[in-house]
């Protein structure tokens, strides 16, 4: 499907039964699911849904259940890729169906192929109805049960791929006498001698054998029986580059060999020439496709692979491509591709979409290969970078950016690798927009963080984190900042940039994810004070007295340290109030905004928690109340909010008018600023009963009054002009730094 178009229907619908299958089932006394209701799935949508649990991992011997029920689910193409199921699941649950096609390549090796053939030939409607069989990656057999020959009982197979197993000359002798058989794959396999395939000379359309390593003919005895196969129209025989073998050579320039070829692949062969390839090509007009990939051919216009011939190579853009799109399984002809690629990604000036498909493919095909994810990683940064990333689907972004994670995570020692995700992940698109698992994505940065010095890795590395904190859920951020060593490494780098007395990125970015991370987390507050931040804190603002977006940064997070109640003592302390205070009558209003939030906070419990002088609460109150009544409207709004909950305790402290007055002055500023935003948020939570109540309370001081009534109005006029009814919801309070 095209990922710049939204999900289609069926695909929503099936992975949502796959992901909560339960909920549609009971489970029977063997621990197998069944259907609860007698539903008659379409055999197309029972083919997709088995699919889809397969691919999403969903598929075991208690989910498969539900398809040993052939007239509710009624299963033709069945496709088990890396399924975990047993042998027993297995035959009970796919082998009553009358299958035309099973795929079950790399599935665990508790699933042998020996256990599966057995299954399958158990059904005698199977032996005649099966065409197509996809054995890929799998065990022959149990060391404890040898191999037995039982290919040739399934009579009506058309096509069979068992690349990559241990399969011998006596399995391909049992394969070859198959009377239907007209496509071969055994590619990377044990077989030593080819003699067999002449018993499918009539027959055989289709044959690869890709890498055969152990093979033990000569080039003329390999030929000699390629020859005879004069119905074939595939072949591929390429290989990684290892052999020193000239059978390309030699086939190519042998006349009349193999007539109604339209398609051969020799990549990785050597001594192949665009000479030879043409005259080959041009004794067959139909040819439609040649594999030159690491070889020397390719290079000439005729073998382009812009025409009706498709070329895979290395010499242009679309050999690369072709080769990406047909090799995604072979994991060196992968790596070989996307080297070549990545020099010409380093030119691109348009969106690539299609290729970074390619690129995704490829990755999600070969997780633990470290070349491929390696060589991945950089063009994915390439394809993605600057405005690039704009033009690209964001469905797609999302799928890339999952497995750079998925790659950050297998090898987390490889310095480069992490470095190329880093960087392909500091992208305002992807952090902005993207869907992906952004908690993931933190632990793992911030997990890079803790073990590498690298200042460019490090600056990139918080800001990925500032932002990403920001994104998350109160409990997951709760969850991350609660990780001590977290807290601990941010705290370092601030205490490096202080002692340089350097104003950088990288302190701004560090500042904005401690200040996100403490937010709604007292966990994390606790952390914070514990080790040593309030002294250091301090320290910053020592150092940096002219910076302001230093001191917004520092003092936002001494806001969500305030609003924990338990720590209300660690900030009673008389030095740190002296710089609260100097703060407060800041010429910049965002600095003394949230120098009065501290206060406000601090004063807002009373007299009886207040351990400094009773005179210096008062003083500080008064000079709070002034303070604010100087603010100038700002020009934007420069500060977000999740939630108004938290403001509420504060408007109901009718002693203190001055914290009232910075509570009703936040709700005031920002719906003032984004009214469809928050005045909705503030009905929703029941604002409106609150400042009414504000309004009519006699004790009210005459400030707190008026900016209650202009809240009021707003919220009035957004009502009358949205129709808004006001349902109560809860929301969780945020307070966002986004750098």
């Amino acid at each position: 499907m095209d990922e710049a178009s939204p999900p289609s229907l069926i695909d929503l619908c099936l992975s949502l039964v796959s992901s909560r299958l339960e909920l549609f089932c009971v489970k029977l006394a063997d621990g197998s699911l069944c259907l609860r209701e007698p539903l008659i799935f379409p055999q197309e949508l029972a083919d997709q849904l088995l699919c889809k649990m397969a691919t999403e991992g969903l598929l075991n011997d208690s989910t498969v259940g539900i398809f040993r029920s052939c007239q509710q689910l009624r299963l033709r193409r069945a496709c088990i890729r890396t399924a975990r199921i047993s042998a027993e699941a297995f035959q009970r649950a796919l082998c009553p169906h009358r299958l035309l096609e099973l795929d079950a390549s790399r599935v665990n090796a508790d699933l042998t192929i020996t256990d599966i053939l057995r299954g399958l030939s158990a059904n005698k409607g199977l032996r005649e109805t099966l065409q197509r069989l996809v054995l890929n990656g799998l065990t022959m057999s149990s060391l404890e049960e040898p191999s037995r020959r039982c290919f040739s009982s399934l009579q009506g197979l058309r096509a069979l791929s068992i690349s990559n197993v241990d399969f011998y000359d006596s399995g391909l002798a049992d394969v070859c006498s198959l009377p239907r058989l007209e496509s071969l794959d055994i590619s990377n396999t044990s077989v030593t001698n080819l003699t067999p395939l002449l018993g499918l000379k009539a027959k055989l359309r289709y044959l690869t054998m890709h890498q055969l390593k152990r093979l033990e003919m000569t080039t003329a005895q390999l030929l000699a029986v390629l020859s005879q196969l004069e119905g074939l129209q595939h072949l591929d025989i390429s290989d990684d580059k290892q052999f020193t073998s000239d059978v390309a050579r030699q086939l190519l320039e042998t006349p009349g060999i193999l007539p109604a070829l339209v398609s051969l692949d020799v990549s990785g062969r050597k001594q192949v020439t665009d000479t030879a390839v043409r005259a080959f090509v041009e004794e067959r007009p139909g040819m439609t496709f040649m594999g030159l990939l690491a070889t020397d051919a390719g290079f000439s216009e005729f073998l382009s692979g812009e025409g009706s011939l498709k070329v895979t190579g290395e010499a242009n853009e679309t050999q690369i491509c072709e080769a990406l799109r047909r090799y995604s399984e072979r994991e060196g002809f992968v790596r070989e591709a996307l080297f070549h690629l990545f020099s010409l990604t380093h030119v691109m000036e348009k969106a690539r979409p299609d290729i970074l498909k390619l690129v995704a493919l490829g990755m999600k095909n070969h997780p633990t290969t470290l070349n491929v994810q390696l060589a991945a990683s950089a063009c994915v940064f390439n394809l993605t970078k600057q405005d690039l990333a704009f033009g690209m689907p964001v469905r797609l972004l999302g799928s890339v950016t999952q497995l750079l994670l998925e790659a950050m995570k297998t090898f987390p020692n490889h310095q480069q690798l992490q470095k190329n995700c880093l960087l392909s992940l500091c992208s305002d698109r992807i952090l902005q927009e993207v869907p992906f698992n952004r908690f993931d994505a933190a632990k793992l940065v911030m997990q890079w963080l803790c073990n590498h010095e690298d200042q460019n890795m490090q600056r990139m590395a918080v800001a990925i984190i500032s932002i990403l904190a920001a994104k998350l859920s109160t409990e997951q951020t709760a969850q991350l900042g609660a990780e001590l060593f977290i807290v601990k490494q941010l705290l370092h780098i601030v205490r490096q940039k202080t002692s340089q007395g350097t104003v950088d990125a990288t302190l701004k970015f560090t500042l904005s994810a401690l200040w996100n991370l403490t937010d709604e987390s007292p966990t994390t507050c606790r952390h914070f004070i514990e080790n040593q931040g309030l002294e250091l804190f301090i320290k910053v603002l020592e150092s940096f007295p002219s910076e302001s977006s230093i001191q917004q940064k520092v003092l936002g997070l001494l806001n969500n340290i305030a609003e924990v109640g338990e720590l209300h003592a660690e900030l009673m302390v008389q030095g740190f109030l002296d710089h609260i205070r100097s703060l407060l009558h800041s010429p910049e209003v965002e600095v003394s905004y949230f120098a009065a939030g501290i206060l406000a906070h601090l004063t807002s419990r009373g007299e009886s928690v207040w351990t400094l002088d009773l005179p210096l609460r008062a003083t500080l109150l008064e000079q709070l109340h002034s303070a604010i009544l100087k603010w100038p409207t700002p020009e934007c709004e420069m500060v977000a909010y999740r939630s108004f909950n938290p403001f509420f305790p504060l408007l109901e402290c009718f002693q203190t008018p001055g914290v009232q007055l910075w509570a009703a002055w936040a709700m005031q500023h920002v719906c003032s600023k984004n009214a469809a935003r928050y005045c909705s948020m503030l009905l929703e939570e029941g604002g409106l009963r609150q400042l009414e109540a504000v309004r009519s309370h006699p004790e009210t001081h005459s400030d707190v009054r008026r900016l209650a009534e202009s809240i009021l109005d707003s919220l009035h006029r957004h009502r009358a002009r949205t129709g808004y009814t006001g349902a109560t919801q809860a929301h969780t309070h945020r307070e966002r730094d986004v750098p």
